[in-house]
Protein backbone atom coordinates (compact mmCIF):
# COMPACT_ATOMS: atom_id res chain seq x y z
CA UNK A 1 0.00 0.00 0.00
CA UNK A 2 1.01 3.43 -0.47
CA UNK A 3 -0.22 6.50 0.90
CA UNK A 4 -2.25 8.62 -1.55
CA UNK A 5 -0.24 11.08 -2.33
CA UNK A 6 3.26 9.96 -2.10
CA UNK A 7 5.61 12.52 -1.56
CA UNK A 8 7.10 14.64 -4.69
CA UNK A 9 4.94 12.14 -6.67
CA UNK A 10 2.14 14.73 -8.19
CA UNK A 11 4.12 18.00 -7.64
CA UNK A 12 1.82 19.77 -10.80
CA UNK A 13 2.24 22.84 -13.04
CA UNK A 14 -0.22 24.79 -14.83
CA UNK A 15 2.90 26.75 -16.08
CA UNK A 16 4.39 23.63 -18.19
CA UNK A 17 3.88 23.36 -21.44
CA UNK A 18 3.18 19.63 -20.65
CA UNK A 19 -0.52 18.66 -20.39
CA UNK A 20 -1.89 18.11 -16.91
CA UNK A 21 -2.78 14.30 -17.64
CA UNK A 22 0.96 13.82 -19.08
CA UNK A 23 2.68 15.33 -15.92
CA UNK A 24 0.50 12.72 -13.63
CA UNK A 25 1.55 10.13 -16.50
CA UNK A 26 5.20 10.62 -16.57
CA UNK A 27 5.54 10.91 -12.55
CA UNK A 28 4.22 7.70 -11.90
CA UNK A 29 6.37 5.65 -14.79
CA UNK A 30 9.25 7.28 -12.84
CA UNK A 31 7.94 6.54 -9.77
CA UNK A 32 7.47 2.52 -10.90
CA UNK A 33 10.87 3.04 -12.79
CA UNK A 34 12.93 3.86 -9.89
CA UNK A 35 11.75 1.59 -7.50
CA UNK A 36 9.35 4.42 -5.71
CA UNK A 37 6.17 2.11 -6.73
CA UNK A 38 6.97 -1.20 -6.62
CA UNK A 39 5.09 -4.29 -8.61
CA UNK A 40 2.01 -4.86 -6.63
CA UNK A 41 1.53 -1.31 -4.90
CA UNK A 42 -1.98 -0.27 -4.58
CA UNK A 43 -2.44 3.36 -5.98
CA UNK A 44 -4.86 6.43 -5.22
CA UNK A 45 -8.28 6.23 -7.17
CA UNK A 46 -8.92 8.85 -9.67
CA UNK A 47 -11.63 10.42 -7.61
CA UNK A 48 -9.14 10.04 -4.56
CA UNK A 49 -6.02 11.74 -6.51
CA UNK A 50 -7.86 14.48 -8.32
CA UNK A 51 -9.10 15.70 -4.91
CA UNK A 52 -6.04 15.53 -3.10
CA UNK A 53 -4.09 16.98 -6.36
CA UNK A 54 -6.87 19.68 -7.41
CA UNK A 55 -7.62 18.55 -10.71
CA UNK A 56 -10.72 17.41 -13.30
CA UNK A 57 -11.25 13.67 -12.42
CA UNK A 58 -11.41 13.03 -16.09
CA UNK A 59 -7.30 14.33 -16.48
CA UNK A 60 -6.40 11.47 -13.70
CA UNK A 61 -8.95 9.13 -15.78
CA UNK A 62 -6.97 10.40 -19.37
CA UNK A 63 -3.38 9.40 -17.59
CA UNK A 64 -4.63 6.36 -15.82
CA UNK A 65 -5.94 4.68 -19.30
CA UNK A 66 -2.60 5.72 -20.64
CA UNK A 67 -0.32 3.76 -18.12
CA UNK A 68 -2.77 0.56 -18.07
CA UNK A 69 -2.25 0.25 -21.53
CA UNK A 70 1.34 0.46 -21.58
CA UNK A 71 0.73 -2.11 -18.75
CA UNK A 72 2.50 -0.15 -15.91
CA UNK A 73 -0.93 -0.22 -13.96
CA UNK A 74 -3.80 -3.13 -13.34
CA UNK A 75 -7.49 -1.85 -12.49
CA UNK A 76 -8.64 -4.87 -10.62
CA UNK A 77 -12.00 -3.75 -9.83
CA UNK A 78 -13.34 -2.97 -6.23
CA UNK A 79 -9.44 -3.66 -5.14
CA UNK A 80 -8.58 -0.67 -6.79
CA UNK A 81 -5.58 -0.44 -8.88
CA UNK A 82 -2.21 -1.73 -8.86
CA UNK A 83 1.06 -1.60 -10.11
CA UNK A 84 1.60 -4.24 -12.22
CA UNK A 85 3.01 -7.38 -10.52
CA UNK A 86 5.25 -8.54 -13.41
CA UNK A 87 7.19 -5.70 -13.61
CA UNK A 88 11.16 -5.77 -13.25
CA UNK A 89 11.60 -1.71 -12.03
CA UNK A 90 15.53 -1.95 -12.11
CA UNK A 91 14.90 -3.26 -15.76
CA UNK A 92 13.14 -0.16 -16.52
CA UNK A 93 15.41 2.93 -14.45
CA UNK A 94 18.53 4.19 -16.64
CA UNK A 95 22.11 2.99 -16.26
CA UNK A 96 23.83 5.00 -13.10
CA UNK A 97 26.22 6.14 -16.37
CA UNK A 98 23.26 7.59 -18.30
CA UNK A 99 22.94 11.31 -19.02
CA UNK A 100 20.46 12.77 -16.80
CA UNK A 101 18.57 14.11 -19.86
CA UNK A 102 18.19 10.31 -21.94
CA UNK A 103 14.39 9.19 -21.19
CA UNK A 104 13.90 5.86 -19.71
CA UNK A 105 12.22 3.61 -22.24
CA UNK A 106 8.90 3.21 -22.62
CA UNK A 107 8.34 -0.51 -21.63
CA UNK A 108 5.16 -2.03 -20.30
CA UNK A 109 6.16 -5.46 -19.61
CA UNK A 110 9.39 -7.37 -20.56
CA UNK A 111 8.97 -8.34 -24.40
CA UNK A 112 8.08 -12.13 -25.04
CA UNK A 113 10.68 -14.23 -27.35
CA UNK A 114 7.60 -14.99 -29.04
CA UNK A 115 3.95 -13.16 -29.55
CA UNK A 116 1.69 -13.71 -26.60
CA UNK A 117 -1.32 -15.84 -27.63
CA UNK A 118 -4.48 -13.99 -28.49
CA UNK A 119 -2.00 -10.93 -28.77
CA UNK A 120 -3.73 -8.02 -30.69
CA UNK A 121 -3.00 -5.86 -33.57
CA UNK A 122 -0.59 -8.91 -35.26
CA UNK A 123 -0.79 -10.32 -38.58
CA UNK A 124 -0.24 -14.28 -38.53
CA UNK A 125 3.26 -13.68 -38.68
CA UNK A 126 4.02 -17.31 -39.93
CA UNK A 127 2.36 -17.04 -42.97
CA UNK A 128 4.36 -14.08 -44.26
CA UNK A 129 6.11 -14.60 -47.37
CA UNK A 130 10.24 -13.89 -45.80
CA UNK A 131 11.43 -15.34 -48.92
CA UNK A 132 9.74 -12.99 -51.50
CA UNK A 133 10.27 -10.00 -49.40
CA UNK A 134 14.30 -10.61 -48.41
CA UNK A 135 14.99 -11.55 -52.64
CA UNK A 136 13.05 -7.85 -53.19
CA UNK A 137 15.43 -6.87 -50.57
CA UNK A 138 18.56 -7.93 -51.77
CA UNK A 139 17.35 -6.35 -55.34
CA UNK A 140 16.93 -3.06 -53.78
CA UNK A 141 20.12 -3.02 -52.25
CA UNK A 142 22.10 -4.27 -55.37
CA UNK A 143 20.94 -1.24 -57.06
CA UNK A 144 20.86 1.67 -54.61
CA UNK A 145 22.64 4.73 -56.11
CA UNK A 146 23.70 7.67 -54.18
CA UNK A 147 20.91 9.64 -54.46
CA UNK A 148 19.19 6.84 -52.75
CA UNK A 149 21.10 7.48 -49.31
CA UNK A 150 19.74 11.19 -49.10
CA UNK A 151 17.07 12.19 -46.96
CA UNK A 152 13.59 10.16 -48.26
CA UNK A 153 10.60 12.35 -49.28
CA UNK A 154 8.75 13.56 -46.77
CA UNK A 155 5.42 12.86 -47.88
CA UNK A 156 6.52 9.11 -49.20
CA UNK A 157 8.26 7.91 -52.18
CA UNK A 158 6.67 8.45 -55.17
CA UNK A 159 6.65 4.96 -56.61
CA UNK A 160 4.98 4.03 -53.22
CA UNK A 161 2.17 6.49 -52.87
CA UNK A 162 1.62 5.35 -56.98
CA UNK A 163 1.08 1.73 -56.30
CA UNK A 164 -0.81 2.28 -53.11
CA UNK A 165 -3.29 4.73 -54.99
CA UNK A 166 -3.44 1.89 -57.68
CA UNK A 167 -4.32 -0.42 -55.00
CA UNK A 168 -6.97 1.62 -53.68
CA UNK A 169 -8.80 2.12 -56.81
CA UNK A 170 -9.16 -0.91 -57.27
CA UNK A 171 -9.65 -3.09 -54.14
CA UNK A 172 -11.39 -0.33 -52.20
CA UNK A 173 -13.24 1.72 -54.53
CA UNK A 174 -11.02 5.17 -53.79
CA UNK A 175 -10.15 7.21 -56.41
CA UNK A 176 -7.13 9.26 -56.33
CA UNK A 177 -4.03 10.65 -57.38
CA UNK A 178 -0.79 9.63 -56.19
CA UNK A 179 -0.21 13.29 -54.47
CA UNK A 180 -3.35 12.71 -52.76
CA UNK A 181 -2.03 9.84 -50.66
CA UNK A 182 0.61 10.23 -47.94
CA UNK A 183 2.85 7.54 -46.38
CA UNK A 184 3.09 7.37 -42.27
CA UNK A 185 4.65 5.41 -39.62
CA UNK A 186 1.43 4.51 -38.63
CA UNK A 187 -2.67 5.02 -37.62
CA UNK A 188 -0.52 7.76 -34.14
CA UNK A 189 1.53 9.50 -37.08
CA UNK A 190 -1.09 9.55 -39.53
CA UNK A 191 -3.59 11.43 -36.47
CA UNK A 192 -1.28 13.47 -35.32
CA UNK A 193 -0.99 14.86 -39.25
CA UNK A 194 -4.35 14.88 -39.53
CA UNK A 195 -4.95 16.94 -35.98
CA UNK A 196 -1.75 19.74 -37.23
CA UNK A 197 -3.16 20.35 -40.45
CA UNK A 198 -6.85 20.52 -40.08
CA UNK A 199 -8.12 21.47 -36.35
CA UNK A 200 -7.06 23.62 -33.00
CA UNK A 201 -7.12 23.00 -29.66
CA UNK A 202 -10.55 23.04 -28.30
CA UNK A 203 -12.33 21.50 -30.95
CA UNK A 204 -14.46 18.22 -30.08
CA UNK A 205 -14.69 15.15 -31.80
CA UNK A 206 -17.15 12.48 -32.34
CA UNK A 207 -15.50 8.86 -31.28
CA UNK A 208 -17.29 5.48 -31.04
CA UNK A 209 -18.14 4.44 -28.32
CA UNK A 210 -16.57 1.36 -27.22
CA UNK A 211 -13.82 2.96 -29.64
CA UNK A 212 -10.32 2.44 -30.09
CA UNK A 213 -8.56 4.35 -26.47
CA UNK A 214 -5.27 5.78 -28.28
CA UNK A 215 -7.63 8.02 -30.69
CA UNK A 216 -9.07 9.97 -27.12
CA UNK A 217 -5.59 10.06 -25.76
CA UNK A 218 -4.43 11.66 -28.81
CA UNK A 219 -7.55 14.17 -29.14
CA UNK A 220 -6.30 14.56 -25.02
CA UNK A 221 -2.76 15.46 -26.23
CA UNK A 222 -3.93 17.38 -29.13
CA UNK A 223 -5.87 20.06 -26.40
CA UNK A 224 -9.18 18.39 -28.16
CA UNK A 225 -12.72 17.25 -26.77
CA UNK A 226 -13.72 13.58 -27.95
CA UNK A 227 -17.53 13.45 -27.90
CA UNK A 228 -18.36 9.67 -27.12
CA UNK A 229 -20.96 7.86 -29.15
CA UNK A 230 -22.83 4.63 -28.65
CA UNK A 231 -22.66 2.09 -31.15
CA UNK A 232 -25.55 -0.23 -32.08
CA UNK A 233 -26.04 -3.15 -34.29
CA UNK A 234 -25.85 -0.50 -37.35
CA UNK A 235 -22.12 0.82 -36.30
CA UNK A 236 -21.89 4.74 -34.78
CA UNK A 237 -25.67 6.25 -34.09
CA UNK A 238 -25.20 9.86 -35.89
CA UNK A 239 -28.03 11.03 -34.58
CA UNK A 240 -26.91 10.93 -30.89
CA UNK A 241 -24.16 13.23 -32.15
CA UNK A 242 -26.10 15.51 -33.78
CA UNK A 243 -28.28 16.04 -29.99
CA UNK A 244 -24.68 15.68 -28.07
CA UNK A 245 -22.50 18.03 -30.09
CA UNK A 246 -23.42 19.42 -32.95
CA UNK A 247 -20.83 21.59 -33.79
CA UNK A 248 -18.56 18.79 -33.59
CA UNK A 249 -15.13 19.92 -36.16
CA UNK A 250 -15.17 15.70 -37.08
CA UNK A 251 -16.07 11.88 -36.39
CA UNK A 252 -13.26 8.97 -36.31
CA UNK A 253 -15.30 5.82 -37.77
CA UNK A 254 -14.20 2.72 -38.48
CA UNK A 255 -16.41 1.84 -40.83
CA UNK A 256 -15.33 -1.84 -41.89
CA UNK A 257 -14.71 -3.39 -39.13
CA UNK A 258 -16.01 -1.21 -35.87
CA UNK A 259 -13.24 -1.36 -33.50
CA UNK A 260 -13.69 -3.09 -31.84
CA UNK A 261 -16.94 -5.00 -31.89
CA UNK A 262 -16.10 -5.76 -35.74
CA UNK A 263 -19.78 -4.26 -36.76
CA UNK A 264 -20.07 -2.55 -40.28
CA UNK A 265 -21.37 0.93 -40.52
CA UNK A 266 -24.74 0.63 -42.58
CA UNK A 267 -25.37 2.30 -45.84
CA UNK A 268 -27.98 4.41 -44.17
CA UNK A 269 -25.71 5.76 -41.43
CA UNK A 270 -22.86 6.13 -43.71
CA UNK A 271 -25.17 8.42 -46.15
CA UNK A 272 -26.63 10.15 -43.05
CA UNK A 273 -22.47 10.55 -41.29
CA UNK A 274 -21.78 12.05 -44.57
CA UNK A 275 -24.95 14.79 -45.17
CA UNK A 276 -24.21 15.59 -41.63
CA UNK A 277 -20.40 16.11 -42.77
CA UNK A 278 -21.09 18.20 -45.86
CA UNK A 279 -23.85 20.27 -43.62
CA UNK A 280 -21.54 21.34 -40.85
CA UNK A 281 -18.47 21.66 -43.29
CA UNK A 282 -16.86 19.36 -40.95
CA UNK A 283 -14.66 16.06 -41.36
CA UNK A 284 -15.01 12.53 -41.47
CA UNK A 285 -11.80 10.26 -40.35
CA UNK A 286 -11.75 6.66 -41.75
CA UNK A 287 -10.02 4.36 -39.66
CA UNK A 288 -9.84 0.93 -42.39
CA UNK A 289 -7.38 -0.69 -40.13
CA UNK A 290 -8.47 -4.19 -41.91
CA UNK A 291 -11.27 -3.76 -44.17
CA UNK A 292 -9.51 -6.24 -46.47
CA UNK A 293 -10.29 -9.34 -44.03
CA UNK A 294 -13.99 -9.85 -44.74
CA UNK A 295 -15.41 -13.62 -44.44
CA UNK A 296 -18.89 -13.54 -45.18
CA UNK A 297 -18.82 -11.61 -48.38
CA UNK A 298 -16.20 -9.80 -50.35
CA UNK A 299 -15.38 -6.68 -48.55
CA UNK A 300 -16.84 -3.71 -48.30
CA UNK A 301 -16.74 -0.68 -50.34
CA UNK A 302 -15.23 1.91 -48.32
CA UNK A 303 -16.82 4.84 -46.80
CA UNK A 304 -13.87 7.19 -49.02
CA UNK A 305 -15.48 5.65 -51.81
CA UNK A 306 -18.94 7.09 -51.30
CA UNK A 307 -17.36 10.91 -50.59
CA UNK A 308 -18.03 13.18 -53.09
CA UNK A 309 -17.67 16.70 -51.33
CA UNK A 310 -14.41 15.93 -50.36
CA UNK A 311 -15.03 15.85 -46.62
CA UNK A 312 -13.59 12.17 -45.69
CA UNK A 313 -9.98 11.48 -44.83
CA UNK A 314 -9.06 8.15 -45.46
CA UNK A 315 -6.52 5.86 -42.92
CA UNK A 316 -5.09 2.52 -43.93
CA UNK A 317 -2.05 0.33 -42.74
CA UNK A 318 0.37 -1.96 -44.52
CA UNK A 319 1.66 -2.86 -40.63
CA UNK A 320 -1.30 -4.93 -39.91
CA UNK A 321 -1.36 -6.36 -43.27
CA UNK A 322 2.11 -7.61 -43.60
CA UNK A 323 3.72 -6.90 -40.17
CA UNK A 324 4.08 -4.65 -37.45
CA UNK A 325 7.98 -4.37 -37.73
CA UNK A 326 7.65 -2.69 -41.14
CA UNK A 327 5.70 0.16 -39.66
CA UNK A 328 4.40 1.47 -43.11
CA UNK A 329 1.07 3.14 -42.79
CA UNK A 330 -0.99 5.69 -45.49
CA UNK A 331 -3.07 8.50 -45.62
CA UNK A 332 -5.58 10.05 -48.59
CA UNK A 333 -6.94 13.41 -48.25
CA UNK A 334 -9.28 15.21 -50.14
CA UNK A 335 -7.36 16.59 -53.35
CA UNK A 336 -7.97 19.90 -52.12
CA UNK A 337 -5.87 19.74 -48.74
CA UNK A 338 -3.36 17.46 -50.89
CA UNK A 339 -1.07 20.69 -50.65
CA UNK A 340 -1.65 21.71 -46.90
CA UNK A 341 -0.63 18.18 -45.94
CA UNK A 342 2.65 18.42 -48.46
CA UNK A 343 3.84 21.57 -47.00
CA UNK A 344 3.05 19.93 -43.13
CA UNK A 345 4.79 16.86 -43.91
CA UNK A 346 7.86 19.31 -45.17
CA UNK A 347 7.73 21.39 -42.25
CA UNK A 348 7.80 18.16 -39.72
CA UNK A 349 10.49 16.49 -42.00
CA UNK A 350 9.71 13.07 -41.36
CA UNK A 351 9.52 10.04 -43.51
CA UNK A 352 10.06 6.25 -43.77
CA UNK A 353 13.53 4.72 -44.70
CA UNK A 354 13.20 4.99 -48.60
CA UNK A 355 14.95 1.53 -48.69
CA UNK A 356 11.81 -0.19 -47.06
CA UNK A 357 9.31 2.09 -49.05
CA UNK A 358 11.21 0.82 -52.09
CA UNK A 359 10.71 -2.69 -51.05
CA UNK A 360 6.83 -2.57 -50.30
CA UNK A 361 6.40 -0.38 -53.78
CA UNK A 362 7.85 -3.70 -55.66
CA UNK A 363 5.82 -6.28 -53.24
CA UNK A 364 2.65 -4.25 -54.66
CA UNK A 365 3.62 -3.55 -58.35
CA UNK A 366 4.75 -7.44 -58.76
CA UNK A 367 1.27 -8.81 -57.82
CA UNK A 368 2.88 -10.26 -54.05
CA UNK A 369 0.26 -8.00 -51.83
CA UNK A 370 -2.86 -8.66 -53.88
CA UNK A 371 -2.38 -12.76 -53.74
CA UNK A 372 -0.77 -12.42 -49.74
CA UNK A 373 -4.47 -10.53 -48.91
CA UNK A 374 -6.15 -13.53 -50.74
CA UNK A 375 -4.30 -16.09 -48.60
CA UNK A 376 -4.61 -14.18 -45.36
CA UNK A 377 -8.14 -14.27 -46.12
CA UNK A 378 -9.18 -18.06 -46.31
CA UNK A 379 -6.29 -18.51 -44.14
CA UNK A 380 -7.79 -16.30 -40.76
CA UNK A 381 -11.70 -17.44 -41.99
CA UNK A 382 -10.18 -20.60 -40.93
CA UNK A 383 -8.25 -19.66 -37.83
CA UNK A 384 -11.55 -17.75 -36.79
CA UNK A 385 -13.69 -20.59 -37.11
CA UNK A 386 -11.13 -23.12 -35.08
CA UNK A 387 -9.87 -20.21 -32.54
CA UNK A 388 -14.70 -19.48 -31.86
CA UNK A 389 -14.62 -23.29 -31.64
CA UNK A 390 -11.86 -24.37 -29.53
CA UNK A 391 -12.99 -21.14 -26.73
CA UNK A 392 -16.72 -22.45 -26.97
CA UNK A 393 -16.10 -25.94 -26.61
CA UNK A 394 -14.38 -25.06 -22.66
CA UNK A 395 -15.62 -21.81 -21.95
CA UNK A 396 -19.12 -22.00 -23.67
CA UNK A 397 -20.59 -21.10 -20.13
CA UNK A 398 -18.66 -18.46 -18.99
CA UNK A 399 -18.20 -16.50 -22.00
CA UNK A 400 -20.21 -16.23 -25.48
CA UNK A 401 -17.94 -15.44 -28.88
CA UNK A 402 -20.18 -13.12 -30.87
CA UNK A 403 -20.13 -13.99 -34.68
CA UNK A 404 -18.63 -11.37 -36.78
CA UNK A 405 -18.45 -10.84 -40.57
CA UNK A 406 -14.43 -10.10 -40.83
CA UNK A 407 -11.63 -8.56 -38.68
CA UNK A 408 -8.39 -9.69 -36.90
CA UNK A 409 -10.18 -10.50 -33.68
CA UNK A 410 -12.93 -12.49 -31.32
CA UNK A 411 -15.27 -10.51 -29.02
CA UNK A 412 -16.04 -13.21 -26.14
CA UNK A 413 -18.67 -11.41 -23.97
CA UNK A 414 -18.89 -11.86 -20.19
CA UNK A 415 -21.98 -11.21 -17.65
CA UNK A 416 -21.73 -8.23 -15.57
CA UNK A 417 -19.94 -4.75 -15.82
CA UNK A 418 -16.20 -4.52 -15.61
CA UNK A 419 -15.64 -7.99 -14.66
CA UNK A 420 -13.40 -8.53 -17.86
CA UNK A 421 -10.48 -6.25 -16.66
CA UNK A 422 -9.39 -8.67 -13.48
CA UNK A 423 -9.16 -11.60 -15.99
CA UNK A 424 -7.47 -9.71 -18.59
CA UNK A 425 -5.29 -8.77 -15.77
CA UNK A 426 -4.53 -12.24 -14.50
CA UNK A 427 -4.15 -13.49 -18.31
CA UNK A 428 -1.81 -11.61 -19.00
CA UNK A 429 0.64 -12.18 -15.68
CA UNK A 430 0.35 -15.61 -16.89
CA UNK A 431 1.48 -15.52 -20.50
CA UNK A 432 -2.05 -14.80 -22.43
CA UNK A 433 -3.32 -11.79 -23.91
CA UNK A 434 -6.13 -10.23 -23.70
CA UNK A 435 -8.19 -6.29 -24.09
CA UNK A 436 -11.16 -5.88 -21.71
CA UNK A 437 -13.67 -4.79 -23.56
CA UNK A 438 -15.14 -2.76 -20.83
CA UNK A 439 -11.65 -0.43 -21.49
CA UNK A 440 -12.66 0.53 -24.49
CA UNK A 441 -15.73 2.51 -22.93
CA UNK A 442 -16.54 5.39 -21.66
CA UNK A 443 -19.56 4.80 -20.35
CA UNK A 444 -19.46 3.59 -16.90
CA UNK A 445 -21.86 0.67 -17.29
CA UNK A 446 -19.95 -0.73 -20.07
CA UNK A 447 -20.31 -4.30 -20.95
CA UNK A 448 -17.36 -6.75 -20.10
CA UNK A 449 -16.01 -8.93 -22.90
CA UNK A 450 -12.23 -10.29 -24.14
CA UNK A 451 -10.88 -9.48 -27.12
CA UNK A 452 -8.70 -11.80 -28.32
CA UNK A 453 -6.81 -12.03 -31.57
CA UNK A 454 -7.27 -15.39 -33.98
CA UNK A 455 -4.48 -14.56 -36.10
CA UNK A 456 -1.84 -16.63 -34.64
CA UNK A 457 -3.82 -19.81 -33.67
CA UNK A 458 -3.11 -22.33 -35.58
CA UNK A 459 -5.99 -24.97 -34.48
CA UNK A 460 -9.00 -25.57 -32.36
CA UNK A 461 -6.85 -28.28 -30.17
CA UNK A 462 -4.60 -25.48 -29.29
CA UNK A 463 -7.22 -22.81 -29.20
CA UNK A 464 -8.69 -25.85 -26.45
CA UNK A 465 -5.78 -25.68 -24.65
CA UNK A 466 -5.15 -21.89 -24.10
CA UNK A 467 -9.31 -22.16 -23.22
CA UNK A 468 -8.46 -24.22 -20.56
CA UNK A 469 -5.20 -22.82 -19.10
CA UNK A 470 -7.65 -19.34 -19.01
CA UNK A 471 -10.51 -21.54 -17.01
CA UNK A 472 -8.01 -22.00 -14.20
CA UNK A 473 -7.69 -17.84 -14.03
CA UNK A 474 -11.47 -17.45 -14.14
Amino acid sequence: MIPARPEGLLTLSDASDEPLYRQVYERFRGAIAEGTLKPGDRIPSARALAKDVGVARGTIEVAYSLLAAEGYIQPRGQAGTIVAPYLQPQALAAPPSAPRSVEKPDVAWPRPDAPLPFQMGLPALDAFPRKIWARLGARHLRGMQPPDLAYPEPAGLLALRTATAAYLQVARGIQCTPSQVFITSGYNNTMQLILQALFKPGDSVWVEDPGYPPTRALLAQAGMQAVPLRVDAEGMVVESGIAAEPRARAAVVTPAHQSPLCLSLSLPRRQALLDWAERSNAWIVEDDYDGEYRYVSRPLPALKSLDRQGRVLYAGTFSKVLFPGLRLAYLVVPEEQAPRFERLCMLLAGGAPALTQGILASFINEGHFGRHIQRMRRLYSSRRDATAAGLSAVLGSHLHIEPQPGGMHLVARMDGHQTDRPLAARMLANGLYAHALSHWSAAPDAQSGLLMSFTNIASAEQAEQLAARILRLM
